[in-house]
């Protein structure tokens, strides 16, 4: 008796155990499924859809945009996270759930956000009505990026930024060790920044952006430690101010690679 009583015990420990496994291997199963997720972006004030809206899924470097009625569609599974944004709201981030992949559509509302306008102050340009005279007055933008056919690297034409050191060997390897301490720690999110700048569909939303909110995610760094970074990589004022987040992107990128080319006597890439 005691023995058939045993035999019972382990054959249901083991039933039990095979139903817990399949329950796992389903979980999983949803957990790694892509599916097509769709939704409405609303402004959270008077409900009235955001068309242009960008939608980011920020861990496969997939992006979209909303059309005229709001709606997007996003690939997208269990634990990614979406970043959307829309100029003059505050930016939202989602973390996807199971429940949020079994196919019914999202509502997402954004909100207006106030903004800070610096002053801005206006000078006067003084001409005498002497075209030669009055061409050398009128200011011109001397800051620009360009890139010349065969090379990789873009470059910044005009006056350089002048850089004090206490030393010569502070002037080469100070920078050096500001970029390594700020990404050294953080090899994904430069990758992810890379896949950024090859994606044709991120770089046309990329390249309309100038607010910096989705690198400064990837690289978990505040706007300071961003500006500070450019300022050390010697790229002008005018060109951290007015550059896309595509251009910043690829500022970032050629700052390190052209950094760790110094520190490490080697020109290839990770």
């Amino acid at each position: 008796m005691i023995k058939k009583l045993l035999l019972i015990a382990i054959l249901s420990c083991s039933f039990v155990g095979i139903a817990q496994e399949q329950v796992k291997d389903t979980v999983s199963e949803v957990s790694d499924e892509i599916i097509e997720l769709t939704g409405k972006i609303v402004s959270g004030d008077d409900k009235k859809p955001l068309a242009g809206a960008h939608v980011f899924n920020m861990n496969t470097i997939r992006g979209a945009i909303s059309d005229s009625e709001g709606n997007f569609t996003i690939p997208v599974k269990a634990n990614d996270t979406i970043f959307l944004s829309h100029l003059g709201y505050q930016s939202l981030k989602v973390k996807i759930t199971n429940d949020l992949t079994k196919g019914n559509p999202l509502d997402i509302s954004l909100y207006e956000q106030a903004e800070l306008i610096e002053e801005v102050q206006v000078q006067t340009i003084q001409l005498v009505g002497v075209l030669e005279i009055d061409s050398k007055n009128v200011p011109t933008d001397k800051y620009t990026r360009i890139h010349i056919n065969g090379l990789p690297q873009t470059y910044e034409v005009g006056k350089p930024k002048k850089k004090t050191y206490s030393s010569p060997v502070d002037a080469i390897f100070h920078p050096v060790d500001f970029v390594y301490n700020l990404f050294g720690s953080k090899p994904k999110q430069l990758k992810k920044l890379k896949q950024m700048r090859e994606e044709n569909e991120v770089r046309d939303m990329l390249n309309s952006k100038v607010n910096r909110e989705l690198m400064l995610e990837y690289l978990e760094m505040s706007r300071q430690e961003l500006d500070e970074l450019l300022d050390e990589c010697n790229y002008s004022e005018y060109f951290v101010k007015n550059a896309s987040d595509i251009q910043v992107i690829e500022a970032v990128i050629e700052c390190y690679e052209n950094y760790r080319a110094v520190k490490k006597g080697t020109t290839k890439k990770d």
